[in-house]
């Protein structure tokens, strides 16, 4: 199932994707669920509801269209729009780490990036006054949907409620050449986390390790791999995390980008005023975003 979050007039709530409608689950479901996209993943009776919605709105136009608006006429949200945590990967492909000139990691490397950063789909990308070298990062990202903490590898993967897609916007000066390396100031500043279009349960997306992903600026191919080239999988990532922290329903997850970014290539290409991003994974969707300069 695709599960958004959105704003149509003056409601804000959660919806269920059918073909190009989206079915407001609280009006479907006589609000039993609840709106909150974070509280429905990890309810079972749920997303049992759910999918009975899905199997009768697919085969009930008149369905869809009382109990649902036009993908087209509502306003998409960041799926999660305030995670209570934002964790990274940082240097999770191989081809990635050799172009940032960077050993190959022996364990994971993790930052966070602030959750006022998160911004949805279609939202501009601000380029702020204080830096002029943002940088792109297509990136799968995962949503817990209960409480996991000490989690073995194999049995990870049942403690996710679903995968969007999130672009790591990123400050190459204040990562790269500040003092200390600012990484989490440079992966931070607003509108720096776009996440969506919306999250896909695991059930639609199979192994997350067999995915294509990509990023197009302004048209022009930048990224192209297959998240099967990571270091460490959603599973093992997982594992590492939750010996020290434990990840909580709503936290999203992001695992790393491939090879391909701005700063990389020669010369660099960093996003400007004017470009439009768009980062795709397989059986997921499309983040689009505009860059503009803030005034």
């Amino acid at each position: 199932m695709k599960l958004a979050t959105f704003r149509a007039g003056n409601k804000t709530g959660c919806g269920l994707l059918v073909g190009e409608t989206l079915l407001e689950v609280e009006t479907a479901t006589d609000g039993r669920p609840g709106p909150s996209l974070e509280n429905l993943l990890g309810d079972e009776a749920a997303l049992a509801t759910l999918r009975e919605l899905q199997r009768r709105g697919r085969g009930d136009a008149q369905f869809c269209a009382r109990n649902g608006l036009p993908l087209a006429e509502v306003d998409l949200l960041a799926p999660v729009p305030r995670p209570g945590k934002v964790l990274c990967l940082g240097l999770n492909y191989r081809d990635h780490a050799a172009e940032s000139g960077a050993p190959v990691p022996a364990e994971p490397v993790v930052f966070a990036k602030v959750s006022s950063s998160v911004t949805g789909p279609g939202r501009p990308i601000h380029i702020p006054e204080a830096s002029d070298k943002i940088d792109y990062e297509v990136e799968l990202a995962f949503v817990i949907a209960r409480p996991a903490r000490r989690v073995t590898a194999d049995r990870a993967l049942d403690y996710v409620g679903g995968y969007t897609v999130l672009n790591d916007v990123s400050a190459r000066d204040y990562q790269r050449e500040k003092p200390g390396g600012q990484w989490t100031l440079a992966k931070s500043f607003d509108t720096f986390c776009p996440l969506g279009p919306w999250v896909v349960t695991p059930d639609e997306v199979g192994d997350p390790q067999t995915l294509a992903i990509e990023c197009r600026v302004s048209g022009e191919l930048m990224q192209s791999s297959s998240t099967s080239r990571m270091i460490f999988g959603v599973a093992e990532i997982i594992e590492y995390l939750t010996r020290v922290l434990t990840l909580e329903p709503g936290d999203v997850v992001a695992t790393g980008t491939p090879p391909g970014v701005g700063f990389a290539r020669t010369p660099p290409r960093y996003l400007r005023d004017g470009d439009i991003v768009q980062c795709a994974i397989e059986r997921i969707g499309t983040l689009t975003n505009p860059v503009t300069a803030d005034a």
